[in-house]
């Protein structure tokens, strides 16, 4: 699913423009953006918590040339669910595919 196409679910659903429903959902997502490059954390209820967390710098190794380099230090976001989305996948893993 794209964006395009959450956009396009919510507008029929409430009966409003595509246009507007395309701005509420990019500020939303520009909102979520702002507050985790701010305050590292952000906790939407029933739906999971997003959290910047640094990975640490470590060594690898060039698999076509064999040589050792330095991975520098990162960012990286983490997401871990909430009740309800934990809830709803466990309720999918349970009905057999088709």
């Amino acid at each position: 699913m794209t964006k395009k196409d959450i956009v396009r679910r919510i507008a029929e659903e409430l009966g409003v423009s595509q246009t507007l429903t395309r701005e509420i959902v990019q500020r939303t997502f520009d909102a979520i953006i702002d507050t985790l490059t701010t305050e590292k954390r952000i906790e939407l209820r029933n739906f999971g918590v997003f959290r910047i967390k640094t990975r640490r710098p470590r060594r690898a190794i060039n698999p076509r040339t064999k040589e050792s380099l330095q991975v520098p230090e990162k960012y990286v976001v983490r997401f871990k669910p909430g009740k309800e989305l934990k809830k709803r996948l466990k309720a999918m893993s349970k009905k057999p595919r088709p």
